[in-house]
């Protein structure tokens, strides 16, 4: 695993949100190509960090004036897909290895695929981010 160092403004943020939800939390990325700031939540913190009809993430979205966006993080690979794609229903997750990349097949159930990529293909860049981060994958491949 990759190791992964905090800026300066992403520990801001991460203690922001913290402050704000009481959940915690285990990173923090910021995407400024899409205007938004993605924290990874342990699962069982997911719902404390939304809060109650999605208070929370309002609230970090006026004080931030970005995007929220929350995945629920796993050490596992095939877990941590799911909870990036989700809701789009997950069929199977499959890793190629070839001298230069490293590269993740995700096969979608054909009625999610628009919603496992998202618009303009924001959720597959969110994928790269973390799974890059994290797994140390180079690409992704929605199937």
């Amino acid at each position: 695993m990759p190791e992964i160092r905090l800026t300066p403004e992403e520990i801001r943020y991460i203690s922001l949100f913290q402050e704000v939800t009481r959940a915690n939390v285990r990173d923090c990325i910021i995407d400024n190509e899409n205007n938004r700031i993605i924290f990874l939540v342990d699962s069982k913190d997911m719902g404390v960090a939304i809060g109650k009809s999605g208070i929370n993430v309002k609230k970090l979205k006026k004080i931030i004036g970005k995007d929220i966006e929350l995945v629920a993080y796993s050490d596992n690979l095939e877990e941590l897909v799911k909870n990036l794609m989700s809701p789009a229903r997950v069929r199977s997750v499959k890793v190629v290895n070839t001298s230069s990349k490293k590269s993740v097949y995700i096969n979608i159930d054909p009625q999610d695929k628009g919603l496992a990529i998202g618009k303009n293909g924001r959720n597959v860049a969110r994928a790269k981010l973390i799974l890059k981060r994290y797994m140390d994958i180079d690409n992704v491949v929605i199937v």
